[in-house]
């Protein structure tokens, strides 16, 4: 098993770039915004009788196991993760991880 975890959130539009700050502030080295929609029972509206899927980012966050505990609560906290239709968040295992450059090698 690798030594890396990968956290995923799912949060509205425009909090990617939080997600990202709050991960970094626990050590982390960055992260992936990408772009989705999402359907919730929290968010659902209708404009017109038609169903608007409001628009999210998902954001991939590459972490060593040992940081991986902070790094969710940073995000919990920063996001308040925990109020329904703010995100959610979860972490999955990687087996194998390439091309990440050592820290020291980038000095």
């Amino acid at each position: 098993m690798g030594n890396h975890q990968c956290i995923v959130t799912v949060t509205k539009r425009g909090t990617g770039s939080d997600v990202v700050a709050a991960a970094r502030r626990k050590g982390a080295r960055g992260g992936t915004i990408v772009s989705g929609r999402g359907s919730s029972v929290y968010e659902s509206k209708k404009l017109f009788g038609a169903l608007i899927e409001p628009e999210k980012e998902i954001v991939l966050t590459l972490i060593e196991k040992d940081k991986v505990e902070a790094v969710l609560d940073e995000i919990r906290k920063s996001l308040d993760i925990d109020t329904p239709g703010k995100g959610i968040m979860f972490v999955l295992d990687v087996e194998a991880v390439r091309g990440l450059t050592p820290l020291d090698a980038l000095k």
